[in-house]
């Protein structure tokens, strides 16, 4: 009787952990062009919040569309996707912009130099801050 119990148990997990799994597997993906950014600031004032407190910059940040105002340092390509650098006061850290395929169209008319804003997702901070999905917001 207990192992009839313990094996229902674990189909019911086994169950529940395959639905949560379908739904997030499944979870519609943000328009970041057309959503409004929930918090806007600059290259350094994103890369400072990092710098001084990760986990507070985490819990403020993660995975929120955030829109920031930047020079453009550098313009990469890499596997047919646009990656921008924003340049900082830090020497060592800098905000990533990878582009959403649209974006990466509109690359030819960025420069170095160039003062933008974008509008990506932020998924952390490694040396640098990263945004994925990013738009031009002032194109």
């Amino acid at each position: 009787m207990k192992i009839k119990k313990i094996i229902i148990g674990i189909l019911v997990f086994a169950i529940i952990g395959a639905f949560v799994a379908y739904k997030m597997y499944n979870k519609p993906h943000v328009n970041v062009a057309a959503a409004s950014a929930d918090i806007s600031l600059t290259a350094d004032e994103i890369l400072n919040d990092f710098s001084s407190d990760e986990n507070s910059a985490n819990s403020k940040y993660l995975e929120k569309i955030i829109e920031v105002k930047g020079v453009v340092s550098e313009i990469n390509i890499e596997k047919e996707k646009g990656i921008i650098t924003l340049k900082t006061n830090d020497d060592f850290g800098s905000v990533l912009c990878h582009l959403s395929d649209e974006a990466t169209k509109k690359l030819n008319l960025l420069k170095e130099g160039q003062a933008i804003i974008v509008k990506g997702i932020c998924t952390g901070f490694l040396m640098d801050v990263i945004l994925v999905k990013c738009e031009f917001v002032n194109q």
